[in-house]
């Protein structure tokens, strides 16, 4: 069973999306919250998250399926808290993560600039098209080197009033390295003149297992 599982993710190349038992990912966090009529008006949170693949289970379709847990805090000297447990699943050569009871398509395999896909075909949200921009290219993140990854686009619109930026880049044999997620509503073209709207920003740290 190792043996052929070694080999599809080799073929299939899914280990892009690891799933190994306790491997983990650590990341620092922006999370920034615009809202012209709050009190705080560009509220920025910063803090550390760690996610974690946990056990393996059988799903509702019955597919066998991994915790995924995310824990958080906020300074490197506190202890981590778990704060999430969602569910990670690579099926039909596609992979799938479960967020707050909604289903997305994370990744799509085996990578191809060609291939795009809707990663809400299994939930209640809006069609979407996410592509790979780039397929097993070299990342730098400051002085950190990831040999492979993927570069996901999910989102790249601008006008008047709206300017959404999103993608998503994972590491082969790691996962999701960098996330970049920006949704604002603005005035005039300008994208200083930010009205309401998030924006989210995973920056990787390192990555093991426990």
């Amino acid at each position: 069973m190792s043996c052929s599982k070694d080999n599809e993710q080799i073929s299939l190349h899914s280990d892009y999306f690891n799933l190994n038992k306790g491997a983990f990912i650590d990341y620092e966090v922006i999370d920034i919250v615009h809202d012209v009529d709050a009190l705080i008006q560009h509220d920025t949170n910063k803090y550390f998250l760690r996610t974690v693949i946990g056990d393996t289970f059988i799903d509702n379709q019955g597919r066998t399926a991994n915790e995924f847990l995310r824990f958080k805090r906020s300074s490197l000297n506190q202890d981590w808290q778990l704060t999430d447990t969602w569910t990670a699943i690579i099926s039909e050569n596609r992979a799938e993560l479960v967020e707050e009871n909604q289903r997305y398509i994370k990744l799509v395999f085996p990578p191809s600039k060609s291939k795009s896909w809707n990663p809400n075909a299994f939930n209640s949200q809006n069609p979407q098209e996410h592509y790979y921009k780039s397929v097993h290219e070299p990342y730098q993140i400051d002085n950190i080197g990831f040999d492979s990854t993927v570069f996901i686009e999910q989102d790249d619109y601008f006008s008047l009033v709206d300017r959404r930026k999103k993608h998503e880049i994972y590491a082969k044999g790691i996962g999701l390295v960098h996330k970049y997620s920006k949704d604002l509503k603005i005035l005039g073209f300008d994208t200083t003149n930010v009205q309401y709207g998030k924006e989210l920003y995973y920056t990787y740290l390192n990555h093991g297992v426990q």
